[in-house]
């Protein structure tokens, strides 16, 4: 990305090439191999009631953005 560019974050993510969009689903699916769940719904609701998980899941995106893509990530209060 160039300096100064926005993008929301799931456009970048839908912008991935396929082996990047890979080797990030590779980090959420490490992040959530222990739950068992049948479908996107119950997955849904796993994740939203547990904030540990949340968390897991954003400080994961957040660094893979940072470090993979040397991009910054700024919240809009």
């Amino acid at each position: 990305m160039t300096s100064g560019q926005f993008k929301p974050v799931p456009q970048i993510i839908m912008e991935l090439p396929p082996a990047e969009q890979r080797k990030l689903f590779n980090e959420v699916a490490a992040i959530l191999r222990h739950l068992e769940w049948t479908d996107a719904v119950q997955l849904t609701a796993l994740v939203m009631g547990s904030e540990a998980l949340q968390q897991q899941l954003l400080a994961m995106l957040v660094s893979y953005i940072n470090k993979e893509l040397q991009a910054e990530i700024q919240y809009d209060d």
